[in-house]
């Protein structure tokens, strides 16, 4: 299901449980920055498109090395939160063992037993996350914005926490780029998901918020090419 996403609702119009005092500062800020969304809408479409359109035959080969290495759809689909709490299915290329895949835990370790060994490279330098531009095109995300998660996780927000779901969930942020290893965070961890709601949430959220606070189309550009740069040099230390 597609999620025409509004640039921003009327205040009136949001979920009860987005219209609190937590939330209502940060909503201030972004209405009065709506032609700087309109553009974010704007750019996300069309570059998505752009990028689609000349990757496409590398995205097609890439599925084949998938279905190669193991047996298993292309994409992987997994239900997450996006803008005013809606569901929606993100989609990856998967990385994973597709039978095990299923009855995983909620975040992923470092030295996971179900990623795949193409799933491993895929992983390294963020290339399963390529065929978001999927969701991009679809209004669910945006290239720049918080990391959409998982129902389970976001039962856990405070009322401030809230606020992050006024914009279009990211494939990148200022949070996804501090914690790209994140999942050396659960190595040994007898629960992974409960360091993940107690300890990493909080700090992941902080940098969100501040985000939405600081909202800029430079910044988010800024926050792309960092994002970029960052890939590029992991694959500079492995050559």
């Amino acid at each position: 299901m597609s999620h025409k996403c509004c640039i921003l609702q009327k205040w009136e119009d949001l979920p009860d449980f987005m219209r609190t005092p937590e939330v209502r500062p940060y909503y201030n800020n972004l209405d009065r920055k709506r032609w700087s969304l309109r553009l974010k809408k704007v750019f996300d479409i069309s570059v998505a498109g752009i990028i689609i359109c000349f990757f496409c035959i590398p995205m097609i080969l890439i599925g084949i090395a998938i279905k190669l290495d193991s047996s298993g759809p292309v994409f992987f689909r997994q239900e997450r939160v996006t803008t005013y709490g809606k569901p929606f299915l993100i989609y990856k290329f998967r990385t994973m063992v597709f039978d095990i895949e299923k009855a995983g835990i909620g975040v992923t370790l470092q030295e996971d037993p179900r990623i795949t060994r193409l799933g491993k490279i895929l992983r390294k330098y963020r290339i399963d996350e390529v065929p978001q531009l999927i969701n991009i095109i679809r209004g669910e995300m945006s290239f720049v914005g918080t990391r959409p998660e998982l129902p389970l996780f976001v039962r856990q927000y405070t009322p401030e926490m809230m606020a992050t779901l006024l914009l279009p969930a990211g494939v990148t942020s200022k949070a996804s780029i501090k914690y790209k290893d994140e999942a050396t965070l659960f190595d040994k961890a007898v629960c992974a998901e409960e360091i993940y709601i107690k300890k990493v949430l909080p700090e992941k959220m902080k940098i969100n918020l501040e985000a939405i606070k600081e909202f800029s189309l430079l910044g988010e550009l800024e926050i792309m090419g960092k994002t970029v740069w960052a890939v590029i040099g992991k694959v500079a230390e492995n050559r």
